[in-house]
């Protein structure tokens, strides 16, 4: 898995009500909670942001509630990934599950400006910078968590094994 997307940059402790409000969590729809994206940490992100993009955070991305809504609102504005110095330990398996790729990386998320083209090669491990030209290291995803994402969450990966075994 590698992708390629240009960087829009948050700092710490951003909360999952700074990701989708809760005012918008009767919305089931990832496009119409896409609308709606970090709207409380950037009113006009919904409107900038393109699908292929990167989010860079500081610490503790994904803190406060635990809402599967934040991931699905992320993934649903075509974001391929978020990249954080680290991220709130709910949030981090609500990512999985719902099939949006994070990555921990202090160095990174420090060094990584707003604006940024950066490349991710997941199954190696390696997040570049192609404006400076900087290689980070991170874990690579594990295989069980990659098809996880690869079948685009937790439950359609349930239902595509129950397929499998069912036929």
């Amino acid at each position: 898995m590698a992708f390629r997307g240009r960087v829009w940059k948050f700092g710490d402790d951003v909360n999952t009500d700074e990701i989708i409000p809760a005012r918008y969590l009767s919305l089931s729809d990832p496009a119409k909670l896409a609308e709606h994206v970090m709207e409380d940490a950037d009113p006009e992100f919904p409107s900038k942001v393109q699908s292929g993009d990167i989010i860079v955070a500081g610490k503790n991305f994904g803190c406060g509630s635990s809402r599967e809504h934040a991931p699905v609102a992320i993934k649903g504005a075509g974001i391929s990934c978020v990249i954080a110095r680290s991220f709130a330990r709910i949030f981090f398996r609500n990512s999985f599950n719902m099939g949006l790729l994070i990555f921990e990386c202090a160095q990174a998320a420090e060094e990584i400006a707003e604006g940024d083209i950066v490349e991710v090669d997941a199954d190696q491990g390696v997040i570049r910078n192609a404006v400076t030209g900087k290689t980070y290291s991170v874990a690579p995803i594990p295989p069980f968590m990659k098809e996880l994402v690869q079948d685009g969450g937790l439950i359609p990966h349930i239902r595509k094994r129950a397929e499998r075994s069912a036929g």
